[in-house]
């Protein structure tokens, strides 16, 4: 836990860089020192730091934006994205947690959110690998909270690795609430093996499973499938996502909610919950 975090000021900088790279593909390092306005030491550090989380790749005095097939965004960097999608997608999933229940989130940033939500549904049992989860409940009133410790991935500020995996597979918990990175043709993907491995231990030790996702998630794609939806007992879309890509969700028999609307909008078959 006590890796260090950059300070809000970084944090907002690195940010500001990606995003710029992101919006341009490819930059010259020396107009993206005019453009940031920090000195070029400052701004190199940031890149190394963006570098060593898989978000750009430097060469010969250029920047580029890494593929989105093989990495994932930071999570200081995903957790302002889509800030309106996610607290709605938040609120949808809190209407699902009952008070007394065990949980488990994922590395996903919506994950954040929804735990800013879950002291009103208390008392409850929390199980996460996510130190921003972790951080925003390890004091709230009511909340037993489960940090699995493992390997730490600065990147996604989560635990992976054979300890985590180990401490998964001897849980039972009521619901799994998580996300992923992209959802293409039903199935739901992800960047990175190791976190792959972590998910399916998270779903293999619920009782419920529960897959929230925006609508961004179905424009992009991801190098390794987690599961299909319809592994899902049901999955949450927010308000903005077309209807077409709900169609596709339904046609697997997946149980879809749009949130903010009425329950059930797009309804699949609902399955009883796993032993």
């Amino acid at each position: 836990m006590s890796a260090r975090r950059p300070s809000e000021k970084q944090q907002d900088r690195r940010r500001k860089i990606t995003e710029l790279v992101m919006a341009e593909g490819t930059l010259r390092i020396d107009d993206l020192v005019t453009t940031i306005g920090a000195s070029a030491m400052t701004v190199y550090r940031d890149l190394a730091d963006l570098e060593s989380q898989g978000l750009v790749h430097r060469n010969r005095g250029n920047v580029s934006a890494a593929s989105s097939l093989l990495y994932e965004a930071a999570s200081e960097f995903r957790l302002p994205q889509n800030k309106a999608e996610k607290e709605e997608l938040a609120r949808a999933a809190a209407e699902l947690v009952e008070p007394g229940q065990a949980l488990v989130l994922d590395d996903s940033t919506t994950g954040v959110y929804l735990a800013r939500l879950l002291p009103e549904r208390a008392p409850l049992t929390v199980v996460t690998n996510h130190r921003g989860v972790f951080d925003e409940l390890r004091n709230a009133p009511g909340i037993s909270l489960i940090c699995v410790g493992g390997d730490y991935l600065p990147w996604a500020d989560a635990f992976v690795g054979g300890m985590a995996l180990d401490a998964l597979r001897n849980l039972r918990v009521d619901l799994a609430i998580m996300s992923v990175s992209a959802v293409t043709d039903g199935i739901c993907c992800y960047p990175q093996q190791e976190m792959v491995q972590i998910k399916k231990a998270m779903l293999a030790s619920a009782q419920r499973r529960v897959l929230y996702v925006d609508h961004t998630k179905f424009r992009r794609r991801a190098l390794h499938a987690v599961v299909p939806v319809e592994d899902f007992d049901i999955v949450i879309v927010d308000s903005k996502t077309d209807s077409a890509d709900i169609e596709v969700l339904r046609d697997r028999g997946a149980l879809v909610e749009q949130a903010g609307r009425t329950r059930g909008v797009a309804a699949g078959t609902q399955r009883a919950g796993r032993a």
